[in-house]
C-alpha cells in the first residue's frame, strides 16, 4: 500500500555534509575565543579579578565547543509546511467516438503516438543457413586473350 502522505521540501532535514561545517565552524570559532581567554590570562597584568574569568574561559571553553559541536542541527518540526497542494482535477469525460478511432482535433491529428513494427520478410531455410551460398560467384577474369592457348 503506497503512502498517502508525499514529502515536502520544506521538511526534509540540512544536508550531512552543511551540517558538519556548520558545527566545525562553531567549534573552531570557540576554540580561537580560548587561545584568546588563555593568551589574556597570561599577558594582562596587573592580576585581578578579570584574570580569573580569562582562566575559566580557558578552563570551560573547550567542554562548551564539544557539546554544541556534537548536536546535530534541529529536527525538521520547524520547517514551513508548502502554501498549497495539487488537487485532483474533475474526472475526464468519457472518449467521443472520433477520439476512439484516433481522431482527437479537427485537423486529424491524434494526441497519441502508436509505433508498429513491419513483419519481417520470410527466409528460404537454405540462405537463411548458410549465408554464403547465397553469394554470386565472382566475375570471370577479363583479361584480353591472344588467342594462342599453347
Amino acid at each position: 500500500m503506497r503512502n498517502s502522505s508525499t514529502q515536502s521540501a520544506t521538511s526534509l532535514p540540512r544536508a550531512p555534509r552543511d551540517d558538519a561545517n556548520s558545527r566545525m565552524g562553531k567549534y573552531l570559532i570557540m576554540m580561537v575565543v580560548r587561545v584568546a581567554c588563555f593568551m589574556l590570562m597570561l599577558f594582562i597584568q596587573p592580576y585581578s579579578w578579570y584574570t580569573w574569568l580569562f582562566a575559566i574561559g580557558a578552563i570551560f571553553l573547550p567542554y562548551v565547543a564539544v557539546v554544541v559541536a556534537n548536536v546535530a542541527s534541529g529536527s525538521a518540526e520547524n520547517a514551513i509546511a508548502p502554501e498549497r497542494a495539487l488537487t485532483a482535477g474533475p474526472a475526464p469525460a468519457p472518449a467521443p467516438a472520433a477520439a476512439a478511432n484516433g481522431i482527437v482535433n479537427g485537423a486529424g491529428q491524434s494526441g497519441v503516438i502508436r509505433i508498429q513494427e513491419s513483419p519481417r520478410p520470410a527466409t528460404s531455410p537454405r540462405s537463411a543457413a548458410s549465408p554464403r551460398s547465397a553469394q554470386t560467384p565472382p566475375p570471370a577474369s577479363t583479361s584480353p586473350s591472344t588467342g594462342d592457348d599453347a
